[in-house]
């Protein structure tokens, strides 16, 4: 018996690690279906619901979960410095790594931290509490990932003391019966999923609508970055040398910071998400927590402005959402509340984005993770509630992995990612149960799935290739 169940794990490690080397060498064509199930997708499913979260790598939420590609899968993968030397410690954490000098954290009490993974809730005892951020710029990720070595997430990170931390399942356990936890038991867990641009939420948030980084040609010389630089200071700016904004800017529709136009992105022109609904006539909406807020004449008190995330709406950048398409604005970006308004007023929409705001959308440094994981619970709730969950698909994703290391390399498609492995759920009662789907995703697969199951034209090349998530259903 023994010799059974050592042959049986030996064949499922052999067969995740073949799955992910294959659908780990280069561009992708996408996944190609028998039509039967595409006509199933489009008759079962009415109503895709995204739920875009913040800030965690794959192994930072998940490394433990049984069954996926995990930490226990990782083998060892020793971080070195900028230069290949082999790392055996960490600094101690920060709570504040924005400051000079930095806060050291005091949860940890001074431990020496290991250049490995280790369990996070050994030390902050509660995941609603706070802990630092990590830097995740544009330049700042291609360097931690290394071709694919996933060796230099300490050696670039501006809080190298948490980069490698992760939340141990089995400690948590209020976690693990809440939220993301107890939805990937339920229905299927993607640990194949990467975020699609280098860097940041601004950006990966610009991929979400519209496969494609923003252009500023003529942005100010202090925003352009000079990534050839041996002063990583000077390395990650607002813009790329070739005009493309890379971290996080903000739009001159608004709302955003007070600053001159000159400091903010010029009204985009390129095809969104949202082109392509409205042009196909499906009806759809951005919610967005905080939104009414923050476009109102104050725009919210000092607290509020420092939470709401103005990088994080991405379709107010374009020209048929900007502050001269009113009507636009006012149909298709809404406030958070809304959703579930228009959840139990029978007008929600077929497709659905929602933007939780800053204190619950589990991004470390400005919210904990209990209120975030607590709030997406509520929502899933809500929908399982209401008439609409047997025709619904819901996608849990987080935008990026906030810094934190992964032991899995991305594929290698083009110039701009993509970036590290993240969770994604795909939670709908035609979702396989309970499974894990080791199939290649990354964030434009949301893209894809949208434009299959609506006959819509993808935007660019790389949502055109990308895998549609349909390995995630059963539509028996």
């Amino acid at each position: 018996m023994q010799k059974v169940s050592y042959l049986f794990s030996s064949l499922r490690l052999l067969g995740i690690v073949l799955a992910i080397s294959l659908s780990s060498c280069g561009p992708h064509k996408g996944t190609t279906h028998q039509p039967a199930k595409v006509k199933a997708l489009k008759s079962h499913v009415k109503h895709i619901i995204v739920i875009y979260e913040e800030n965690w790598s794959f192994d930072g939420l998940f490394g433990d979960f049984p069954g996926a590609n995990n930490l226990s899968l990782a083998g060892k993968y020793p971080q070195v410095d900028s230069i290949g030397q082999k790392l055996t410690s960490a600094h101690q954490p920060y709570s504040d790594n924005y400051s000079w000098p930095p806060v050291v954290d005091t949860n940890f009490n001074g431990v020496n931290l290991p250049a490995a993974p280790y369990d996070l809730l050994k030390y902050i005892r509660y995941p609603s509490v706070e802990t630092g951020d990590l830097c995740h710029l544009f330049y700042n990720e291609q360097l931690q990932i290394d071709g694919g070595k996933m060796d230099k997430f300490i050696a670039y990170s501006n809080n190298p003391g948490l980069t490698m931390s992760y939340i141990n399942l089995h400690n948590g356990l209020r976690l693990k019966d809440t939220s993301e936890w107890k939805l990937a038991r339920q229905f299927t867990l993607c640990d194949n999923f990467f975020h699609s641009a280098f860097g940041g939420s601004f950006l990966n948030h610009q991929w979400l609508v519209a496969a494609a980084s923003p252009v500023w040609k003529n942005a100010p010389q202090s925003y352009i970055s000079t990534p050839d630089s041996h002063d990583p200071s000077m390395r990650d700016k607002n813009v790329s040398p070739d005009g493309y904004v890379v971290n996080t800017s903000f739009t001159v529709n608004g709302p955003h910071p007070s600053k001159p136009d000159s400091m903010l992105v010029p009204n985009q022109f390129a095809k969104t998400i949202g082109d392509l609904l409205i042009d196909g006539g499906i009806s759809w909406a951005w919610y967005s927590g905080g939104w009414d807020i923050a476009n109102s004449a104050e725009g919210g008190d000092s607290v509020f402005k420092s939470k709401f995330q103005y990088h994080h709406q991405p379709l107010a950048y374009y020209n048929r959402f900007s502050k001269d398409s009113v009507a636009n604005r006012k149909k298709y970006l809404k406030d958070a509340n809304r959703f579930l308004e228009d959840l139990s007023s029978d007008t929600l929409p077929s497709v659905c984005f929602i933007k939780p705001f800053g204190t619950e959308n589990e991004h470390p440094g400005y919210a904990d993770l209990w209120t975030g994981m607590l709030y997406a619970d509520t929502l899933v709730d809500s929908i399982m509630n209401s008439r609409y969950w047997d025709e619904t698909v819901v996608i849990i994703v987080s935008d990026e992995n906030g810094g934190r290391w992964d032991h899995v390399g991305p594929p290698k498609i083009d110039k701009w990612g993509p970036g590290t492995r993240i969770p994604a759920l795909i939670i709908s009662p035609f979702a396989k149960k309970g499974f894990i789907d080791h199939t290649q995703y990354e964030t434009v697969s949301i893209l894809k799935f949208i434009e299959t199951r609506f006959d819509l034209k993808s935007l660019t090349n790389r949502d055109a290739r990308a895998n549609d998530l349909l390995n995630a259903f059963d539509f028996k």
